[in-house]
């Protein structure tokens, strides 16, 4: 066994205890189809969004993370819900009232009100997998049409058929009184006008595989169970596809956890072992409130992409699946930064440490190098104090700070460039405040002014420290270009000038010239921004240009 499966077998990273469960299922050696299962659902009424990132990436990570730990081959289904019927017309669509005349239709029947597909579900599936496919995901796609319809479900439907009274006994548990006189575990479509009938069933046949029902006008029909005449509502579908496709892993948001017992006993009835499960917790908007499709409260894909690498929500999605998190703009510099953090480290880290390093998960071991030689949230510092237009301004200061560093031969800090200055004139200009500072802020920032670039001043007050202390340390080395320098001219004229908390010297810096309540390491940005740049907004905060 390699050093790193030994890691894995005992790493407490969630894709890999999730990957040991689910080894445990076949202990003494692979499944009888020849491979293990995972699958995503997809409901097909609306566009793809940032859940159905986070559901695929993680059931993906997971995959991975066990073909780390056994030789078995792994297969990921993403399964479309697409003859479900459409129950409400969405509201960002074009075509509105022709797609009303088709309510209660499959999705697969109803016509594409943006008319480059055959269908509405044929259009959101292509939405889907070439969703799927700009983020690499390895997969193989499902429709529901065709499993219905071609066949692939007829054995497990006529099985429903015989253990209809089972099944149905299940269900109803479940429901109130009302709803259970006119459940159903069968919907069949109605053969003329094609539209999904949520009626009771007069007869189930289970010898001739057939149901019989009452359509909305009374009249009465007999319908195959088998051939996509009929499919199952949605909980029993949830639990015969386990049984039809062998699924040996699927995770789901918690609104479905409270059906799990449902799906698994479906599972059993039909004879088939229900998968290991995953329940993850769902996201907040920036009030708290569940993240809602309908409601538009959360942040789209498209909207973090617009600030972001895919790898910092790749790393967001990582985190804490089991924790409900706010899912708002703001989270998105510190995903930024804490990935390239993981990414740092992981080229020092031993066997152990990486298997617990998110971004082993993110990149499935193939892990590359960070090239953010200034973090994000520096970037937006530097895009405010330097009221950058385009890249070339801040590269301007990049280069002297990183003379290495190059668009060509560092993307990602080009990149992150571009995403921080649309991110500082979105988020962070409109909520800039300034204010005067105290006297003894004053004082303060006029002597660091003069410290700054003055050797003699600047050792000075970091002796007078040390003194103050009680210590004596022996005095750093001059270099105008190391930040851990000038951090420690920042920290010692903080102390000399008595701010107690010292925090409150950090505070006073970033409200009087950076105009907001939090900022970064002050040292850190001082070598970016420059010496005498530096100088110069100090001079503008303590004249009151900043605060005007």
């Amino acid at each position: 066994m390699s050093d790193f499966r030994a890691a894995a077998m005992t790493s407490k990273a969630w894709p890999f205890e999730e990957a040991r469960r689910l080894l445990k299922r076949y202990e003494s050696g692979a499944p009888e189809k020849g491979y293990v299962l995972f699958e995503t659902g997809y409901g097909p009424s609306g566009l793809p969004h940032i859940g159905t990132f986070g559901e695929v990436l993680r059931t993906t990570m997971v995959r991975r993370a066990f073909e780390v730990i056994s030789d078995i081959p792994t297969r990921l289904i993403c399964f479309s819900d697409d003859l479900d019927g459409m129950r409400k017309v969405p509201g960002n669509v074009p075509n509105q009232e022709m797609l009303a005349e088709h309510l209660q239709k499959p999705l697969t029947s109803v016509p594409d009100p943006f008319g480059t597909h055959d269908s509405f579900g044929d259009h959101n599936n292509a939405m889907l997998q070439r969703f799927l496919d700009t983020f690499g995901f390895q997969y193989d796609f499902i429709s529901a049409r065709s499993f219905y319809r071609d066949g692939h479900f007829d054995e497990i439907l006529l099985r429903c058929a015989e253990r209809y009274d089972d099944l149905m006994k299940i269900m109803l548990k479940s429901l109130r009184e009302e709803r259970q006189q006119t459940y159903s575990i069968f919907l069949p479509i109605h053969p003329e006008t094609g539209r999904v009938q949520y009626v009771p069933m007069k007869h189930v046949d289970a010898k001739d595989g057939t149901v019989t029902f009452d359509d909305e006008a009374g009249r009465e029909w007999t319908l195959p169970v088998t051939g996509g005449h009929v499919k199952l509502q949605w909980k029993p579908d949830f639990g015969a596809r386990w049984a039809a496709l062998g699924v040996d892993f699927e995770m789901y948001g918690k609104e479905h956890a409270t059906n799990e017992k449902i799906y698994d006993a479906i599972c059993r009835t039909l004879g088939a072992r229900p998968p290991e499960h995953f329940s993850y917790e769902l996201f907040l908007d920036d009030q708290g409130q569940k993240i809602s499709k309908s409601s538009g409260n959360g942040i789209s894909i498209d909207e973090w992409l617009s600030y972001a690498a895919t790898e910092s929500l790749s790393y967001f999605m990582y985190q804490k699946p089991k924790t409900a998190k706010r899912l708002h703009f703001d989270v998105i510099p510190k995903a930024v930064d804490e990935y390239h953090q993981q990414l740092r480290a992981y080229a020092g880290q031993d066997a152990d440490q990486r298997a617990a390093n998110p971004v082993f998960h993110i990149h499935a071991g193939d892990v590359p190098k960070s090239n953010m030689v200034v973090s994000f949230a520096m970037l937006l510092n530097l895009a405010s104090v330097a009221h950058a237009k385009d890249k070339d301004a801040l590269w301007g200061f990049i280069r002297r700070y990183a003379p290495e560093a190059a668009p060509d031969t560092h993307p990602d800090l080009d990149a992150a460039a571009g995403f921080a200055l649309k991110y500082y004139e979105d988020f962070v200009a409109p909520h800039k405040r300034f204010r005067a500072p105290t006297d003894q802020e004053r004082a303060a920032m006029e002597e660091l002014s003069a410290c700054l670039g003055d050797a003699d001043r600047a050792l000075d007050v970091i002796a007078r420290k040390n003194a103050q202390e009680g210590k004596d340390d022996p005095l750093p080395e001059v270099d105008w270009t190391d930040e851990e320098f000038l951090q420690s001219i920042v920290f010692a004229v903080g102390k000399t000038h008595g701010f107690d908390p010292l925090r409150a010297w950090f505070s006073g810096l970033y409200e009087v010239l950076l105009g907001a309540t939090q900022g970064p390491r002050f040292g850190g940005f001082i070598a970016l921004y420059g010496l005498e740049e530096t100088r110069a907004l100090i001079a503008d905060g303590l004249a009151g240009k900043l605060a005007a």
